[in-house]
């Protein structure tokens, strides 16, 4: 059976004094997790949380989160995880869409929670990291319940985790994903990276996010490796921690490439230890990956994924072929295809849209029959990814449906463009978008950010004009210091547009 308890009990029973996390220093075994997982798990029953109830999470990257994570689950409830830097507009939201019955949140967000329970019916508690007047603490609970916790039955179908989209248009949507959506994920990265108990994983992505659940926790505890726990990203502070702890596998996004790639004083030695490394989130640009791997001798596998896979759906094999550009092929129990736009499959090499079908696809959106309908036909996710597959199997994502600019009628994907604004010595980063023209329906516009060195709208011009055809060259160009990203570092086109 798939299942993310059963598989954190399997690991505490077969490597019980092994570090299941390492953090600031300290190291906790297998056992002394499962047993913080446990009396948490006995607080959060004695509050009345059990099977069917919802508890959101608003924390950062610490111990708490995968202690919460886990006791949640062992009640039966369903996660909610949120980004602790979310507005109360968006908080709210969440809450009330969601209908969590608790919070466990950082004390810091101790005054927007509290006005938010008098708004909301249906929150019973306040659960903080550190003491706030009369509130429970995570630690108190922990530290309170002695008694062992009978978990509750539940089965690979109910429901694990509700994760909210980032919502490109209107409110975001709640994807439902069940344990076995998220065990067979954590199951199929960990055979695909082949996780092992002696390897030490990176979590510094936001735990938060679906790329570091499935990726650097759920799927090492799948494996009863160590997790090493990393509060924030910060290049020099990651390299660091990579070199001193040892650690074997890390996960990222390509922004975090970028940012020790910048870092001078970083040098090959410093990962020597790195066994694998992947890259999630948005698609990497070639030209970075090539920058990248030639200083440091390291070879990124690119992967892919979305929320309502949980999230992985393709990946480049790390034994055997790979493919720069390529997001991979795909990965153990899961389909990809590329279909037009009645649902048909296309040829090898055509551009179509990616849909993908497997024991990750979510259970649909929570409220969202309709949208449900749009996203899930015939049992396939409709991705909104425009892509191709070569004739060995290998996915190139072109660009979002959504994103790809017509300009005299012609298709433009922004990722062509940018990878080649990438390739110019002076450019750190680049992002183009579609804007309205009068003539030509729209106009490419490009967005970088550039290392000290002077570059001028002319030279960048004059650079992309020799490298690709004239209407997919950039009519404007504005530099700003840095690209507006999410939690994880993913550049957001859609707030350049505003």
């Amino acid at each position: 059976m798939l299942h993310l308890n059963e598989n954190l009990k399997k690991s505490v029973e077969s490597y019980p004094d092994h570090p299941a996390y390492i953090f600031e220093g300290v190291s906790t075994t297998y056992t002394d997790f499962d047993r913080q997982v446990d009396r948490l798990a006995v607080g959060l029953a004695k509050r009345g949380i059990g099977k069917g109830d919802a508890v959101a999470l608003l924390l950062d990257n610490r111990p708490y989160f995968v202690i919460a994570y886990y006791a949640i689950l062992r009640v039966g409830a369903a996660v909610v995880p949120m980004n602790p830097m979310y507005t109360s507009r968006e908080i709210s939201f969440i809450l009330s869409n969601s209908k969590a019955k608790a919070i466990i949140a950082l004390s810091a967000l101790e005054p927007i929670l509290t006005s938010l329970k008098k708004q909301l019916e249906g929150i019973q508690d306040l659960i903080f990291t550190e003491t706030v007047g009369s509130e429970l603490t995570v630690e108190q609970l922990i530290q309170q319940e002695e008694a062992s916790y009978e978990p509750q039955e539940v089965n690979e179908d109910d429901l694990a985790v509700i994760l909210y989209t980032s919502g490109t248009t209107g409110q975001p949507k709640g994807a439902m994903l069940s344990h076995r959506n998220m065990a067979s994920n954590a199951e199929a990265i960990g055979t695909l990276l082949e996780l092992a108990s002696i390897d030490r994983m990176v979590a510094v992505l936001p735990m938060f996010h679906v790329f570091c659940m499935t990726v650097c926790l759920n799927g090492s505890i799948r494996y009863g490796a160590t997790v090493l726990i990393l509060p924030r990203f910060h290049p020099v502070e990651v390299v660091h921690a990579i070199r001193d702890q040892q650690a074997s596998c890390f996960a990222g996004v390509p922004t975090m490439y970028n940012y020790m790639l910048q870092v001078p004083t970083v040098a090959m030695e410093d990962f020597a230890s790195i066994r694998v490394a992947c890259s999630g989130g948005a698609s990497m640009p070639v030209e970075l990956l090539h920058k990248f791997e030639e200083k440091f001798d390291l070879t990124i596998m690119e992967g892919y994924g979305l929320s309502e896979a949980a999230p992985a759906t393709a990946f480049n094999p790390i034994r055997g072929t790979r493919k720069p550009g390529s997001i991979g092929v795909d990965i153990p129990g899961v389909t990809n295809k590329i279909v037009n736009h009645d649902g048909n499959e296309l040829p090898r090499g055509e551009i179509g849209e990616l849909i993908v079908q497997g024991p990750n696809v979510m259970l649909g959106y929570l409220g969202l029959p309709e949208d449900t309908k749009v996203t899930l036909k015939d049992g396939w996710l409709y991705t909104g990814d425009l892509a191709w597959m070569d004739e060995e199997g290998y996915i190139f994502i072109v660009d979002r449906k959504k994103d790809m600019i017509l300009v005299d009628g012609y298709n433009v994907y922004p990722r062509e463009v940018e990878e080649v604004l990438y390739q110019h010595p002076g450019i750190i980063e680049a992002a183009v978008i579609g804007v309205p023209d009068t003539i030509h329906g729209e106009a490419v516009k490009a967005f970088v950010a550039c290392k000290e060195i002077a570059v001028s709208v002319e030279e960048i011009v004059e650079f992309c004009q020799d490298k690709l055809a004239k209407y997919k060259v950039p009519r404007l160009v504005e530099f700003v210091e840095e690209l507006p990203k999410n939690s994880t570092g993913k550049i957001l086109r859609r707030s350049l547009r505003t």
